[in-house]
């Protein structure tokens, strides 16, 4: 029997994963569709349309036969896709979008509709305090639940963003920005886990992977998990889910809600602004100025928050 596919992908999703994963993406974008179509006959789905978002995956709607709508999506990674389905399954019933079905032979799965529609539902307001909240339970998910094979912060540290940062500061023409560099790269190889905060990480707290469900609350979607310390996720979160706004008082409520203090916090924070810093000023993005704002103000001073 042929398969009903929903034809090529989006122009925007092929645009992005071949901008991400370069030209050896191109045979999967052409067999994407079928990947998704043999999911959605195996699960007794019926696909309606694709939702054009994301940079590692193909994303459709779909309703299964008792008429509820899912999310597919196929992702490039077969890691990628082992990784994320295997922290989706730890946070099972927390505050994210759950799991409903999983191939692995194709990397594809069907996920909850978070809110009934693509994008999720509005917030109710409150929704620094109610978004810190979720993050705490999805870290209280991973600690009491049995730790999945994921990759290490340890590792993401030492072999990932360590040597992206140093092969960046290397080759860049950073002007006037190298003393800041500088400065910010000074303590990050001692940075080191705290043993009794690791939990499961969501490592991927950027506004768009933050949605509402029908009763406004946070679910947070698309993490690129790793295990480590809960330290990071609150740095993640404070540094980039608005970039340059509202960061000071990010950072008091990730410390207030966690728990984990000020100073143990903004070590991460510097971490990850000088990447992106290096990153943004690589490929000219024209966040890169509030980007080096956010960077200056963690080494300017220590940013105090509630304890």
């Amino acid at each position: 029997m042929t398969l009903q596919t929903l034809g090529e992908v989006p122009p925007g999703c092929r645009r992005r994963l071949l901008d991400h994963y370069g030209p050896a993406a191109e045979a999967w974008l052409r067999n994407a569709p079928f990947l998704l179509a043999e999911a959605a006959e195996r699960w007794k789905l019926s696909l309606t349309s694709y939702h054009d978002a994301g940079h590692a995956s193909a994303v459709a709607l779909a309703t299964a036969i008792d008429e509820t709508p899912l999310i597919l999506k196929a992702w490039y990674e077969p890691l990628r896709y082992r990784h994320e389905t295997a922290a989706l399954r730890t946070w099972a019933g927390g505050p994210t979008a759950n799991l409903i079905e999983s191939a692995d032979d194709l990397s594809v799965a069907a996920l909850e509709l978070v809110g009934g529609r693509p994008g999720g539902a509005a917030s109710i307001g409150r929704e620094r305090q109610m978004i810190a909240a979720a993050i705490h339970g999805l870290h209280d998910f991973g600690r009491r639940r049995p730790r999945p094979d994921l990759p290490s912060l340890a590792y993401f540290h030492r072999e990932i963003m360590l040597p992206r940062i140093r092969q960046r500061a290397d080759k860049l023409d950073l002007g006037a920005g190298r003393a800041l560099v500088e400065e910010a790269c000074a303590g990050l190889p001692l940075l080191r886990d705290d043993p009794a905060r690791t939990t499961v990480l969501h490592a991927d707290l950027y506004r768009e992977n933050v949605i509402f469900d029908r009763a406004g609350h946070p679910r947070l979607i698309d993490p690129h998990p790793l295990v480590g310390d809960a330290a990071f996720d609150w740095a993640f979160w404070t540094v980039y889910y608005d970039l340059e706004h509202e960061v000071t008082e990010r950072l008091a409520t990730a410390a207030r809600i966690s728990r984990i203090p000020v100073p143990d916090i903004t070590p991460w924070c510097r971490a990850l602004a000088v990447d992106g810093f290096l990153y943004y000023m690589e490929i000219d993005d024209s966040a890169k100025p509030k980007i080096e704002k956010v960077l200056s103000s963690f080494l300017a001073s220590d940013l105090e928050g509630d304890r």
